[in-house]
């Protein structure tokens, strides 16, 4: 029997029921193994995506295991799109348990898109300024007890720790990523200063080939990663990660009772561990929060 997340995330036991989950970009590879995961420990699960049809196929599978399970579809690179997924969201549930920031996207070319307020960098728009304005419209019915998780990458480090977003000159793909990668890093122990109660982490994943992560990446960059999803497992052991693997650690800060005092934590293989050292300037955490504030228009 092929691993589960629960499994491997050591909360196999945990009970669920009763709590309520939103996870973005559900719809396949890393966050449906989430979604459905937490579907299996009790949870009622909103599943969020783009592709209708392939988030109600996750959305079946949930209901399978007997809990409730809802569609909601929302582009993250379209503010007016976050705000009626929050709506919808606000609309369908009273209190909001578990909310899991997925949803993550790598474009080989540069575009400035509507953050709200002002135009920024695509990347950094859907990987970061979504779940900062999610994360600030739901902040009304988060339970007291809330668990956040925000799925980051250890390609954080590759950041230089500058947030010139306004900007797509000399845009490089990977740089883009790996800066959202550091303010989604960097946003987490932020807002868990700001959601008293709640337990606030991010995560690094893994490398997960097979996602639709790489979808918009450049054509040799598709070409390596797709092939490396086809190499045999046992010759990429320390590289390559599953879907389910990949899932485990968000799926034990949602779950796990000893992740309650996360705190702002960055978390890999289920275990806190120091981020990059650019990660770690406080000055340049509250740096980035009046940014997103500035090209979202909200102000928490």
């Amino acid at each position: 029997m092929p691993s589960r997340p629960e499994d491997l995330a050591g909360v196999a036991d945990v009970d669920l029921a009763g709590r309520t989950a939103l996870v973005t970009g559900a719809t396949s590879g890393v966050g449906a193994e989430t979604a459905l995961a937490l579907a299996r420990l009790g949870a009622d699960v909103l599943v969020h995506g783009r592709d209708r049809a392939a988030g109600s196929a996750v959305v079946r599978e949930a209901r399978d295991a007997g809990v409730d399970a809802t569609f909601l579809p929302a582009d993250f690179a379209d503010p007016d799109a976050v705000d009626a997924l929050a709506t919808a969201v606000r609309e369908d549930v009273d209190s909001l348990d578990l909310l899991v920031h997925n949803a993550g996207a790598h474009f080989d070319e540069g575009a400035l898109v509507d953050a709200g307020a002002e135009r920024a960098e695509r990347t950094f728009v859907v990987n970061h300024l979504g779940p900062f304005r999610l994360s600030f419209d739901l902040r009304e019915v988060l339970a007291p007890d809330a668990r956040v998780v925000v799925v980051a990458s250890a390609v954080h480090g590759r950041a230089d720790g500058t947030f010139d977003v306004r900007s797509v000159d000399e845009y490089d793909g990977l740089g883009a990523y790996a800066r959202s990668k550091l303010a989604n890093v960097l946003f987490a122990r932020e807002l868990a200063d700001r959601l008293d109660g709640a337990a606030v982490a991010s995560c690094h994943p893994g490398f997960v080939p097979g996602s639709g992560l790489w979808r918009e990446a450049s054509v040799p960059v598709r070409v390596a990663v797709g092939g490396l999803d086809r190499l045999p497992s046992r010759l990429t052991p320390d590289v390559v990660d599953d879907a389910a693997e990949a899932a485990a650690t968000s799926v034990y800060l949602a779950a796990a009772p000893e992740a309650a005092d996360a705190a702002g934590g960055y978390y890999v293989d289920c275990a806190r561990v120091d981020p990059a050292d650019v990660a770690r300037d406080g000055d340049r955490g509250s740096t980035l929060w009046d940014l997103s504030e500035d090209l979202t228009g909200v102000r928490w």
